[in-house]
């Protein structure tokens, strides 16, 4: 039997809806907050899952070997995404965190499998019978795929909605989903390559937070912040919400470093003190809007994004 083919994940690239004109060339699917993988099934009833850096993780997911005697008589590659849904079947990231990187670990790998179990998104094939179909179509690959794969408890198809981008942006939205993914409806597969074929867009929010602290830059941000320190009053204390260190202009930054050196003090404003090696503290006077995607159970803010400070208010303390 011949080897399978040693494949790359293809990647999306950051952007926005397409204008309505061309809204009928690309399809949507929900964007999934997991762990990329690509599945190999040699046609021996085994199975092989690598990471999106190519490590083999199939020792930390043992209920996905499933998989394999459902469909592994045939050789074949899928893409997907490994998840832990929450109750409400919602992508969990939180969750999956403790999963991850037990490959090496089996017998905690299936301790935690049988608390917190994983559910495979296959949302591609990419090899299957003997035929490379990463040359065909996205369109011609979703028949096939929904042909090859039935849902199970342990794995599913995502949906896919030609022509409403919008709606299916704002559906993800209300049921507080990550964002989407829109691919071009003509679009080959392309390993290993971030294409302008596959957009995602996040759901993106924003929130009003105060500064309490920094951690000073390397390199060339040497003297200037590196991350400013977030946090919201709650019951009269400064809550921690995480470190934002994305998002300025060079300019931003300078002018932000002038106000923090103003602000400086020597006692941490926040309750409890967070733990934050090297952090500097200030007066919590500097009110800013930041964006981000989620707010974790801890209530630390994810993949949070600079957006501007905002003078004209005042903080809540």
């Amino acid at each position: 039997m011949a080897p399978l083919p040693r494949l790359a994940p293809m990647l999306a690239t950051p952007g926005s809806l397409p204008p309505s004109r061309s809204e009928h060339l690309w399809s949507a699917e929900t964007k999934y907050d997991g762990q990329r993988a690509l599945i190999y099934l040699p046609g021996d009833h085994t199975l092989l899952i690598r990471s999106r850096s190519g490590d083999d993780i199939t020792a930390a997911y043992p209920e996905l070997h499933a998989l394999a005697d459902t469909l592994g008589g045939v050789p074949r590659v899928f893409d997907g995404e490994i998840v832990v849904l929450d109750e409400a079947g919602r992508p969990d990231f939180e969750r999956l965190q403790p999963r991850m990187g037990l490959a090496g670990s089996p017998a905690k790998a299936a301790r935690l499998a049988a608390r917190a179990p994983v559910h495979l998104i296959l949302f591609d094939v990419l090899f299957s019978a003997g035929q490379d179909l990463t040359g065909l179509p996205y369109v011609r690959r979703r028949e096939v795929l929904e042909q090859l794969v039935d849902a199970a408890p342990t794995w599913s198809v995502p949906g896919a909605v030609a022509g409403h981008s919008r709606e299916t942006l704002e559906f993800a939205r209300e049921h507080g989903l990550e964002g989407i993914v829109l691919k071009r409806l003509d679009s080959v597969y392309e390993p290993g390559r971030r294409s302008p074929n596959w957009v995602k867009i996040r759901n993106v929010r924003t929130l009003g937070v105060v500064i309490g602290g920094w951690l000073p830059g390397h390199g060339r941000l040497t003297g200037l912040p590196g991350a400013v320190l977030a946090g919201q009053y709650e019951d009269g204390v400064l809550a921690y919400r995480g470190s934002v260190g994305t998002g300025w202009n060079e300019r931003e930054r300078a002018d932000l470093a002038h106000l923090l050196g103003i602000a400086a003090m020597d006692e941490c404003p926040f309750t409890p003190v967070p733990a934050v090696p090297g952090a500097r503290w200030v007066l919590p006077r500097l009110v800013a809007e930041v964006r981000y995607t989620a707010l974790t159970r801890a209530g630390l803010l994810r993949h949070p994004v600079w957006h501007r400070l905002r003078p004209d208010l005042a903080p809540d303390g």
